[in-house]
């Protein structure tokens, strides 16, 4: 590009490839920095969710649910764009089931699906007799069950390259392998460039969509927040008949793991086949910094609770596992906008799970508030300068 981009992007994972994606849509110049390669970082350790099911009433159910009005027009216009080979992102609306196997499980299931059609989700109780006509290899054991058929699932690594080929075709620059160090400042104080390890960039606008990392990048940069990285563990087994799993089917406790800020090892219930046959088992969620070791006890957990849901998976080899860190606000909100403190600097990050999901909104409101347009969800919630965000931040700093 013979021009200084008017915005640089700070990680290639799925919310600054819907980032970058969305501010090209809008008519800038974008260049996205990452210090490995593209998707490789949380994006390629997650599960691709894009759910509705699992958030309560609230902002972020309202970011999750025009996230997925979003994705299912993006999509094909990406694929009208550049075509079917650099578009395929495995989209699969298979829907969702939420399940109870105790008494109080059952009340605490129907309640939260409740409060959600209050919000317009489809959420579709069913009688335990009846969740076999969904899952037939399910537990008998089921005392409520809610069939959520927003949800979805895509390949997350797919979504992320789809986006950056979009960034690329239309001018853009993708630069894997050069890390951002910091930011240069003019007299004022505003952002004139991002310090890389290729060098100075110049710039008037910095996104910082590092993920888990994305406290370490805004200390870098002047401006501390909280951010931090909690761990998550997915165990893949071996290819399986086609529909031994059909839908993206967790235990209620997930909703409750999801919405805690316990530091210990929390799991929960959740099983999913993908197109290639094998069965996601997850879902931990710990907070170890960046301890990356894979713990065997945590295995065994997952697959015991699996197994409990499916008990056909008794006998299923396991493939493989891995790890991801996910980035986790204390208040459990997505940090999304300006920095109050360096003009020309923005936070985009703390999305934890739902990253996937939640990146086309994501991206399109990052770049309706950097264009001045009008914005499609309330960003007030996800601001920055909201107290757990910037609190013990600024007294670590």
């Amino acid at each position: 590009m013979a021009a200084h981009p008017d915005v640089v992007v700070v990680g290639a994972g799925v919310v600054g490839a819907a980032c970058a994606e969305a501010l090209t849509a809008a008519g800038l110049r974008v260049t996205v920095l990452d210090r490995g390669a593209p998707a490789s970082g949380t994006t390629a350790a997650g599960e691709g969710n894009v759910l509705v099911s699992d958030k309560e009433p609230g902002p972020e159910l309202v970011l999750a649910q025009h996230s997925l009005r979003r994705w299912r027009v993006l999509l094909p216009a990406l694929r009208e764009e550049l075509g079917p080979e650099l578009a395929e992102v495995e989209w699969d609306a298979k829907g969702g089931l939420v399940v109870a196997t105790t008494a109080a499980g059952a009340g605490s299931l129907t309640a939260f699906a409740a409060a959600q059609r209050q919000a317009g989700v489809r959420a579709e109780q069913l009688a335990p007799d009846r969740v076999g006509e969904l899952e037939p290899l399910l537990t008998p054991g089921i005392t409520a069950a809610v069939h959520y058929p927003e949800d979805a699932q895509l390949h997350p690594v797919l979504a992320a390259t789809t986006l950056l080929a979009a960034v690329r075709a239309r001018g853009g620059a993708v630069r894997a392998g050069v890390a951002a160090l910091g930011l240069r400042r003019a007299a004022g104080g505003a952002v004139s460039a991002v310090v890389t390890s290729a060098g100075d960039l110049p710039t008037a606008a910095v996104v910082n969509a590092c993920g888990p990392w994305a406290g370490a990048f805004a200390t870098a940069a002047g401006a501390p927040i909280t951010v931090l990285p909690r761990r998550g563990v997915v165990l893949v087994t071996g290819p399986l008949p086609p529909g031994t799993v059909r839908h993206k089917v967790y235990d209620a406790d997930y909703v409750g793991a999801v919405a805690s800020g316990d530091a210990d090892l929390q799991t929960s219930a959740v099983v999913e086949s993908t197109r290639a046959g094998t069965v996601l088992v997850g879902s931990s969620r710990q907070r170890v910094g960046f301890d990356d070791t894979i713990r065997v006890a945590v295995l065994r957990e997952l697959a015991r609770k699996a197994v409990a849901l499916f008990p056909v998976l008794a006998d299923v080899p396991v493939q493989r596992a891995y790890g991801g860190f996910r980035p986790y606000a204390p208040d459990h909100l997505p940090v999304i906008g300006p920095d109050p403190r360096v003009a020309g600097l923005w936070h985009v990050t703390g999305h934890e799970g739902a990253g996937i999901g939640l990146a086309a909104a994501t991206g399109q409101l990052l770049a309706e508030l950097l264009t001045g347009a009008e914005p499609h969800v309330d960003p007030t919630p996800f601001r920055v300068d909201r107290p757990a965000v910037l609190t013990g931040a600024e007294v670590r700093a």
